[in-house]
């Protein structure tokens, strides 16, 4: 920043904010943030900047963290009373912790908030530094205070940690999640005293970091002293009782109750904001800072972003009054004025009397199509100013410097004290975004334009993106439909811990019809799967020895053997089938993708090195690459495109819609714009003459590249070495076109692409018949589209719609019914009159929705009143909030992937899902909404459609005629018997020797307070018996250390008895079996002829008093007295023998 102060210490706007006063005219926000951070590095103070909106003060914390770092911090809030008060946003909420918690450490700062943020009332400072907890190890402190404590602070319980804000208990061990870290924190105690204090990874759940000391931030902002709630309540008791609600009182007394029960616990619901202005220790942001530089940007916009909130306020207030939800006189946030007083600096955006400052600036323009062009264009700016090149290392120095000297142009190489000279400037330096200072004639060049480097812009919301992991689809609760092998369907009731022979154990609970009741020990889980079939159908439960069940079973096999046949000729054919083995990169394709101004993300880079791989067998490809929206397929793609064109091979881009053809026709026009590639588009806009040319060059082999709709795949397209096919959303084409994409699939490469997987495709990819390469990594610069799931309301609808429209973006609207969709346009017409407002439906013909579509692409239309048509790929930057009506009939993929349409840009954007008022949704529409707001994260879309499998059903996984079957066996049994027959047919089922289960009669149980889920209960049992390896257990063994604290004895005799049954299945023991009091273990022929006698009978002799050994047939037999603590001594045996035959 030196070198800015330097190229600015005579600028009048530069010299005005180091004074403290005046107006500066700025024309946007680069200018403000340039000008900001050259006052605080030459000044360094605590600085608030207040912004009119939560936009624009985004723009600005955009374009001040990669200068600033830590220096600066964003304090927003949801724009909206109505959206905050029933779903108000936990990253935005994530922010503001942060920021009042770098605001308490007193070090200089700069802080940007807008109108609604600023006026919003907050916990006094000393009350938020009271709810911050500092643990140590060492310290003494109850578990049952921390647990209170974190309660207080506003931290929710949860099973398992791996977002902030919530915090889980596992015997002696709390998990919390502090945003301020980058992962959750692990405190184990041991008694009252902290033992230690860990990182662990959100992930894995395993411990990365022992630390001395953390810091607890608050996990909301509500927060309230127990001194204060029985004041509180009475004033809300009196405040009810003057309310005069008519038909709807016992509404709000109920309302009220709710209310009152939520304070006494600290919940820290949204909705108890409402009572923040009746307790004393509220307060606003103004009141953190002892002194501070405080400028508004700007003064009159915020005065009046104001008046519009006290506006809608009254509106909202007087509703929720009126219907019995909101008791009257609440004031629910400050008066500005007092606020604004201590205003220094106003930042404007026209100048209007000459008191006022202008500081402009010039955004560069730099096209780096070649050495020629760039050179040219720094001659050109020499004309009239001096040159800096802020270069952030010493390679990109040293390659600068080699082309100005190859071009002749001198430079001067200066440190960050020197002047700038006349001529080019090089230092190194952190800047990321040029500037043409045009007053001062000096232009900034950074990385970003002389390398198309992509400068970083922080979004916030960390911990956020990444995509949560499911563990397991399948996971069982209570309540559940389950298939067993034997017994067929019941419904899972939980784990039982029961008494047998004298020992305790946990047992699987399933109920059955008639009353019947089947315990399965926890080790034949295996026995059990989740029932899942098509839309949520409730199966028919069976009963207990009755014959039905397996008459069921071998219908469905019957059925499934031809299926089986049809999947393992397809496999077979592909397997055959002669394809074209593609060379290995050459030169030019490393120079094309180096030339991409990104960096891949490592699940790019995975998936482009494994379409390679498929791309150099001598085979056909079927390869699927699923990443969510705007997470770099298309990149992906092109480069496996390129490897077919450098290959002398023609490559075709089927696309589902002529404007999604389009965009990608102009995307790789643009990526391809430097190298030898002809690329073609094929669609309805395609004029009768260029078609015609299109056709004949195609034949010829003179397109390198088709891009375009299902118009490709017609007969008259002839391709003259057609190599590699990539198919856009697959799912979205016909039956005739899926056929034709199928017959291609047995000569060609084909790469399909999606956000979410088709069931069918999803399956298919992971029984191993195509393959699968996944990106979930986020890209740069996005963020998670803001969620809401709500009731539907005619204020909010309106509200939301008019908030799009005055950040100049778009909005969808969503509305699924196409018989009176017009009359919803026009009612949300008349609602919002300022609102331009299209339609668009599946009704139309095609040529109507492309024009619509167009229209809205080019920003025609304000608010686009829609069917699922925008589900497929449109990329519409500037539409950055959706509004989607009836969300609860929608399937969960759907939902997914209409969501998806919005947050294509830098922008917030923003979800909104609605219901009808008062409505009472079935279960399976409550879970697919529960989950989308879950997964609201980027990234994931696979996860996604893995979920909806669980709850939809996979009905059309395997075509309408298998359908019916799969829902009387529930999907997991039909997958199960379908790969059963593949397995038989194929014969290459691998003989694998899994290691038995030996009924030995240890009392072995998870107790409740080691473990409360039944789901984790469960997990770990899989994980115990899924085990066939020593290693495996020490692993896992560590692991349970690690979550849930030292091992209970009835855990580790879990632990013990799966160690037994994995050495008693090693190669030198032939047989073990239970006899009596004994334990007879049989020992191999070959190993009994090698063992000493004498070295055993010592061995066994030593670790159990009266035992037997014997010789049977050749074979040494050991008889184990099970008397006592035998299990240790056993396993201690087994493995001495283990290390003698292995020698």
């Amino acid at each position: 920043m030196k070198k800015i102060i330097q190229i600015l210490k005579n600028n009048p706007a530069y010299l005005a904010l180091l004074k403290g006063k005046g107006e500066i005219v700025i024309s946007h926000a680069s200018d403000e943030a340039i000008l900001i951070a050259s006052a605080f590095f030459a000044s360094p103070k605590p600085m608030l900047i207040i912004k009119e909106s939560l936009y624009q003060a985004q723009l600005l914390y955009q374009e001040l963290y990669p200068i600033l770092k830590n220096k600066v911090v964003f304090f927003p809030s949801d724009e909206s009373l109505r959206v905050e008060a029933l779903a108000s946003s936990q990253e935005i909420m994530g922010e503001r912790i942060n920021a009042l918690s770098a605001i308490c450490q007193n070090e200089p700062l700069v802080v940007i908030c807008h109108t609604h943020s600023y006026v919003r009332y907050i916990p006094h400072r000393e009350l938020f530094l009271q709810n911050t907890l500092m643990l140590k190890e060492g310290m003494i402190l109850e578990p049952v205070e921390l647990r209170q404590k974190l309660i207080h602070s506003g931290y929710q319980m949860i099973q398992r940690v791996d977002e902030p804000f919530y915090y889980s208990k596992r015997g002696g061990v709390i998990d919390v999640y502090s945003i301020q870290y980058d992962n959750p924190i692990r405190i184990e105690f041991f008694d009252d005293e902290i033992e230690s204090l860990r990182f662990f990874d959100k992930n894995t759940q395993r411990s990365l970091e022992r630390v001395k000391e953390v810091t607890i931030l608050p996990a909301t902002d509500l927060l309230y002293p127990d001194d204060e709630v029985k004041g509180v309540i009475e004033q809300i008791e009196m405040l009810k009782d003057q309310s005069d609600c008519d038909e709807y009182q016992d509404n709000l007394e109920e309302e009220i109750s709710i209310d009152i029960e939520s304070l006494k616990a600290h919940d820290a619901s949204s909705r108890l904001y409402q009572y923040m202005s009746l307790f004393t220790t509220s307060t606003t942001l103004l009141s953190y800072f002892d002194d501070v530089y405080m400028m508004t940007s700007s003064y009159e916009k915020i005065k009046s972003v104001y008046h519009q909130y006290v506006e809608e306020s009254f509106f909202y207030t007087h509703e929720l009054q009126g219907i019995g939800k909101m008791v009257k006189d609440l004031s629910l946030f400050a008066e500005i004025d007092p606020l604004l007083k201590g205003r220094r600096i106003d930042f404007i955006d026209f100048r209007t009397k000459d008191s006022q400052i202008s500081f402009l600036t010039r955004e560069v323009q730099l096209s780096l199509l070649n050495e020629k062009q760039l050179i040219q264009q720094l001659k050109d700016y020499l004309i009239q100013n001096k040159i800096l090149m802020c270069l952030d290392n010493n390679h990109q120095i040293q390659m600068m410097i080699e082309l100005l000297e190859a071009h002749n142009l001198p430079y001067t190489m200066v440190g960050n004290d020197e002047n700038i000279y006349d001529g080019i400037n090089i230092y190194m330096g952190n800047l990321k975004t040029g500037i043409d200072f045009y007053d001062e004639h000096v232009v900034l060049l950074t990385e970003s334009e002389l390398f198309k480097v992509n400068s970083q812009k922080k979004k916030g919301y960390i911990k956020y993106k990444d995509a949560k992991i499911i563990n397991d689809y399948t996971e069982l609760n209570i309540g559940d439909y389950v298939v067993h092998d034997t017994h067929g369907i019941g419904q899972y009731m939980g784990i039982k811990t029961l008494e047998v022979k004298g020992s305790k154990k946990d047992y699987l609970y399933i109920a059955y019809k008639g009353n019947d009741t089947l315990y399965i020990p926890v080790e034949n889980f295996k026995l059990v799967r989740k029932y899942a079939s098509r839309d949520g159908k409730v199966p028919k439960i069976h009963a207990l020895n009755s014959t039905e069940w397996q008459k069921t079973k071998q219908r469905v096999r019957n059925k499934v053997d031809d299926l089986a046949d049809k999947l393992i000729e397809l496999y077979a054919q592909r397997m055959k089938q002669p394809g074209f083995a593609y060379p290995k990169d050459d030169a030019m394709q490393i120079q094309f993708e180096e030339c991409f101004g990104y960096d891949l993300t490592p699940d790019q880079q995975e998936a482009v090195k494994e379409i390679k791989a498929d791309m150099e067998l001598p085979r056909p490809m079927d390869r699927l690459l699923c990443g969510d929206v705007g997470f770099g397929k298309t990149e992906v793609a092109l480069r496996a495109c390129f490897k077919a064109i450098l290959a002398n091979k023609q490559v075709a881009f089927l696309c589902p819609t002529t404007i999604l053809s389009s965009q990608h026709y102009h995307t790789m026009t643009k990526r391809f714009e430097n190298f030898p590639v002809n690329i073609a588009l094929l669609n309805r806009f395609t004029t009768l003459k260029q078609r015609k040319q299109i056709l004949a060059d195609l034949k010829a082999g003179k397109i390198d590249l088709l891009v375009g709709t299902h118009r490709i795949l017609s007969k008259d397209v002839e391709f003259k070495d057609l190599g590699l096919l990539c198919i856009d959303e697959e799912q979205r084409f016909g039956v005739r076109q899926k056929e034709k994409i199928k017959e291609m699939r047995k000569t060609i490469d084909v790469l399909t692409l999606t956000a979410t997987p088709i069931p069918r495709t999803l399956q298919m990819s992971l029984m191993g018949i195509r393959g699968l390469s996944q990106i979930e990594t986020p890209p740069l610069n996005r963020m998670p589209v803001q969620t809401y799931v709500m009731e539907k309301s005619e204020q909010l609808i309106k509200q939301v719609i008019e908030r799009e429209l005055g950040r100049k973006g778009q909005v969808f609207y969503l509305y699924n019914k196409t018989s009176n969709i017009e009359s919803v346009a026009n009612h949300i017409a008349r609602m919002v009159p300022s609102a331009r407002v299209g339609i668009g439906h599946g009704k139309m013909s095609r040529d109507q929705l492309e024009d619509v579509m167009q229209e809205f692409t080019d920003k025609e239309y304000d608010v686009l009143v829609c069917t699922t048509i925008i589900e497929t790929g449109i990329d519409i930057p500037n539409a950055n909030t959706i509004i989607i009506e009836d969300a609860d009939k929608f399937g969960l993929s759907q939902l997914y992937q209409i969501k998806g349409r919005v947050g294509r840009s830098e922008r917030v954007a923003y979800a909104y899902l609605l219901y009808a008022k008062n409505k009472q949704m079935n279960e399976e529409a409550s879970k697919r909404l529960k989950a989308i707001k879950e997964f609201a994260q980027l990234g994931s879309g696979y996860k996604i459609a893995m979920r909806d499998l669980s709850i939809r059903g996979s009905g059309d996984i395997l075509g309408g005629e298998q359908a019916g079957f799969i829902d009387t066996v529930g999907f997991d049994m039909y997958m199960k018997i379908l790969q059963d027959a593949i397995d038989e047919k194929t014969g290459e089922k691998k003989a694998e020797k899994e290691v038995p289960v030996q009924n030995i009669n240890v009392e072995g149980y998870i107790p409740e307070n080691y473990v409360e889920s039944d789901i984790e209960k469960l997990n770990l049992y899989q994980r115990v018996y899924k085990a066939q390896h020593l290693s495996q257990m020490t692993e896992l063994e560590n692991e349970l250390k690690d979550l849930y604290g030292k091992l209970p004895r009835e855990v580790n005799n879990i632990v013990m008895k799966r160690r037994y049954e994995i050495l008693c299945n090693e190669p030198f023991i032939d047989e073990v079996k239970e006899a009596g009091d004994y334990i007879q273990v049989m020992l191999t022929q070959e190993f009994s002829a090698h063992i000493a006698g004498d070295e055993l009978f010592e061995l066994v002799n030593r670790l159990f008093k009266k035992p037997q050994l014997k010789y049977m047939k050749n074979e040494i037999v050991i008889m184990i007295p099970t008397s006592g603590h035998w299990l240790p001594l056993a396993i201690e045996l087994l493995n001495e023998l283990k290390k003698k035959a292995q020698g």
